[in-house]
């Protein structure tokens, strides 16, 4: 069995995409998934299952576009993937509750930081499929828009480590 981590887009964020996390669990388990867990309401889930990531993908996508009524992004990745993520943080010594990373189901494009506009004081790296973002004086005024991130979903390093301690990796 293979141990996933799945990340929901655009749920429960501003209140939109409301999937209440005991429903997730449920959904996950009538999937057939093991071990379900999730973490903080923004559509993060943890479990084990014997199915390949693109599987495990598409049998989420389906299962939220019956709930939701609308396509719902999911992003998935292994345990080892997300301890890769957490170790291979380029802005470890920032606050990790500034510093984002962005996830991606394919490689970002490589000219995909210098396509972003509204850059201030922000740093930003990419990832094998992610890219990272540290937001030395927070989030909250920035007008940083990386038009490679549109697809994919964002976790601070926090919770990022939290799902890399949860499922193992």
């Amino acid at each position: 069995m293979t141990s996933y981590v799945a990340l929901l887009r655009a749920v429960n964020v501003g209140g939109t995409g409301k999937l209440p996390m005991p429903e997730l669990r449920v959904m996950c388990e009538a999937a057939g998934f093991h071990n379900v867990r999730t973490y903080i309401a923004s559509g993060n889930v943890v479990f084990t299952c014997d199915k390949p990531a693109r599987e495990v993908k598409a049998i989420l996508e389906l299962a939220l576009r019956d709930y939701a009524g609308k396509a719902v992004g999911v992003l998935v990745r292994t345990a080892a993937e997300m301890a890769e993520i957490l170790a291979a943080n380029p802005f470890a010594a920032g606050a990790p509750n500034r510093t984002m990373t962005i996830f991606l189901d394919d490689p970002p494009p490589p000219a995909a930081l210098d396509a972003s506009s509204g850059k201030h004081d922000e740093e930003m790296a990419l990832g094998r499929r992610e890219i990272y973002i540290h937001y030395p004086n927070g989030m909250g005024r920035s007008k940083l828009h990386i038009p490679a991130a549109r697809s994919g979903t964002a976790r601070n390093m926090n919770t990022v480590a939290m799902l890399a301690e949860m499922c193992g990796g």
